[in-house]
């Protein structure tokens, strides 16, 4: 499937006051320090352990960014809804604080979500689209009861790609019709790609400590490359889906979207585990890992990595900082082996098959358990009521995908078998598990895609290369860390391994990380500069 039918599966002077007026919003909301909202998880405990700094300061000041940066000033329009009863959470975790007791690392820490996961609370759970619109769930996603039980604080929803990019064969990413279209924080004019656009660009603009995004294919490795911060996608089955707004069982997976390589496996550790409502999950336990042992700058030496060459040559710009960056690697002690992953040109159509059957039931299933209340029930509704509501729902492009997706047979159809089937044979034992038993690697590495392209309602979305779909069809993790800039516009590098191999990839993606350190905060241009 090309990779463009289904991820798309994320004034100067104005915008300049519109950044320096966020500054001085926050700094007006009681700031421990500058930069204390671009810090992350460690440093921001240890300011609230210190009493400098408090959960409720800390929350209030990022809903003050928000305002600032997402809805005024820049206006990246990241964030489709802020929690009510942020401020009120904040407080209760103070108050646990103050008595004793620190629940985690993530204790009265600022969440976004991406809104197709659900929150039992008075937010929507909308998946981008105006039919969910106001439709709360009835409680919350098991991944999201783990992080309130960790102590975070969910301060909002994320914009996205509406039903996380599987709408249209031409559909523009970041848009929905809930939220309208989300910016590039590096460049408005570009595109945060998707689906996990919102969490994408709200990361990079800091406007919570942390975001959680979800991948069916490319959707967090994506935005995160686009936007410059770190995602990690992670071994299907080590986060639940329960009360996540899906496309495919076979595929689909959360997974956290940082600033920082820590971060991710601090957030990573707490979503992580066993859920009785999601088979997949069932052998998470014998998987776990301490993630933030992990963290370790000698991660890389010693480890034989495959640079994966057929994912090389889409844009020479990124290829020429890749190739830069592998240096950085073997100068911590990698053994870099060309390679070539096999069979990535065999399970395209396939893949695309898979999530069109999977699609319609398990988005019944969901309506069903967390939404009964909801006015629509099927994708035949969701098809109705966009037809219905086409200047709002429709004004750009269609819904190719959703009709697709109604009219397959169940998931008894042969053809359903035989393609998920193709899939596997070609994504895991005679595609990644075949490359990396051969020369005998801890990982594959790969420019994650191309830089952020020009948003384009007429032409639609148009990547730059992708590196996403042979981990995403095999089920298998994918750490994108941030590896530079061409003319502005961040580019990722990423880390791809086998089955349950997500503690090694952190090692390896945290000691790039620390060694290069490339990410850069945002600055907001209306534009960049294209000459030479």
């Amino acid at each position: 499937m090309k990779r463009r039918e289904f991820v798309q599966l994320g004034l100067s002077a104005g915008i300049a006051a519109g950044s320096a007026g966020a500054a001085g919003v926050a700094s007006a909301a009681g700031s421990a320090g500058p930069g204390i909202l671009d810090a992350g998880v460690r440093e921001q405990q240890a300011q609230m352990a210190s009493g400098k700094l408090t959960s409720s300061s800390l929350v209030k000041q990022y809903l003050a960014r928000i305002a600032a940066v997402d809805k005024a000033g820049p206006r990246i329009n990241s964030v489709i809804e802020t929690n009510p009863d942020a401020l009120t959470i904040a407080a209760v975790m103070d108050r646990e604080r103050a008595a004793g007791k620190v629940r985690g690392p993530l204790h009265g820490i600022p969440v976004l979500l991406k809104d197709n996961i659900a929150t039992g609370d008075k937010m929507s759970t909308s998946a981008g689209s105006l039919a969910l619109s106001g439709v709360r769930a009835t409680r919350d996603a098991h991944i999201v009861a783990l992080l309130r039980q960790a102590g975070a604080v969910i301060i909002g929803k994320t914009n996205l790609s509406e039903w996380a990019n599987m709408r249209s064969t031409k559909s523009v990413s970041g848009w929905s019709g809930r939220g309208g279209q989300t910016r590039n924080p590096y460049a408005l004019d570009r595109n945060t790609s998707g689906s996990s656009s919102g969490s994408g660009a709200a990361a990079a603009a800091a406007l919570a400590t942390l975001t959680v995004g979800t991948e069916t294919d490319g959707s967090i490795v994506s935005p995160s490359s686009s936007c410059g911060i770190v995602g990690i996608k992670p071994t299907l089955g080590l986060l639940s889906r329960s009360g996540i707004i899906p496309i495919a069982h076979s595929q689909d997976t959360a997974g956290p979207m940082t600033r920082s390589v820590a971060d991710a496996a601090l957030m990573l550790a707490a979503m992580a585990g066993p859920d009785k409502d999601d088979a997949a999950t069932a052998d998470s336990g014998n998987h776990l890992k301490d993630y933030a042992a992990a963290l370790r700058t000698d991660g890389l030496k010693g480890k034989r990595i495959g640079v994966a060459r057929n994912f090389f040559g889409a844009n020479d710009a990124v290829d020429a900082i890749i190739e830069k960056e592998l240096d950085i690697l073997r100068a911590q002690g990698a053994v870099l082996v060309d390679v070539k992953v096999p069979n990535t040109d065999k399970y395209g159509d396939s893949e695309l098959q898979v999530l069109l059957y999977e699609f319609a039931p398990g988005l019944a299933a969901y309506l069903k358990n967390y939404a009964p209340h909801a006015p629509i029930k099927t994708m035949a509704d969701v098809i109705a009521f966009n037809e219905k509501n086409a200047a709002r729902e429709m004004p750009y492009f269609k819904q190719e995908h959703l009709v697709a997706a109604a009219a397959k047979p169940g998931l008894d159809a042969r053809e359903y078998k035989e393609a998920l089937a193709n899939d596997l044979r070609y994504s895991r034992e005679e595609g990644i598990d075949q490359v990396m038993k051969e020369h005998k690697l801890d990982a594959l590495v790969a420019p994650t895609g191309g830089p952020a392209w020009l948003t384009d309602y007429i032409n639609g979305d148009h990547y730059g290369g992708s590196f996403s779909t042979p981990a995403a069809v095999a089920g298998y993790p994918h750490i994108t860390v941030p590896a530079g800039f061409t003319r502005g516009l961040p580019v990722g590098i990423s880390f791809v391994g086998g089955a349950w191999s997500e503690a090694s990839l952190i090692g390896m993606a945290y000691a790039y990380e620390q060694a290069s350190k490339r990410r850069r905060a945002p600055t907001y241009p209306a534009s960049v500069n294209v000459r030479f």
